[in-house]
């Protein structure tokens, strides 16, 4: 098994709440998103970003917003729609749950294991 494979995939996993996150706070530039997530050492690409923030602007949760710019073209800067907000409620109650549950398992890794706990002991 390949273990670059399972943290692409985990990462994967939580990309658009953390993209949601960050527009969450608000008017957001795409670049400025792709700053943030470097900042909190979770690498994305503009090539996989824009696709996602298109996907979440069609499903209603994210407007935009043209302005133009003094150094090229014409900047969008996105931010969250009402029904944004209520779908980043739901996931970050989910996100919630499923932290607490893990962190639940994990913390039973650190204690030790006895024989009569171990499941299927074919004795």
């Amino acid at each position: 098994m390949d273990i670059q494979n399972t943290q692409s995939q985990m990462r994967k996993g939580v990309l658009e709440f953390c993209i949601l996150s960050i527009i969450k706070q608000g008017e957001v530039y795409p670049s400025d998103i792709v700053d943030k997530m470097k900042g909190a050492n979770l690498q994305i690409l503009e090539g996989t970003l824009y696709p996602l923030l298109t996907r979440l602007k069609n499903a209603g949760y994210l407007t935009y917003r043209w302005v133009e710019s003094n150094s090229g073209p014409p900047r969008k800067y996105f931010l969250m729609t009402d029904q944004g907000l209520q779908f980043y409620a739901e996931l970050e109650r989910t996100w919630k749950e499923l932290a607490e549950a893990v962190q639940t398992l994990t913390a039973q890794n650190d204690e030790p294991v006895s024989p009569e706990q171990t499941p299927n002991n074919n004795q």
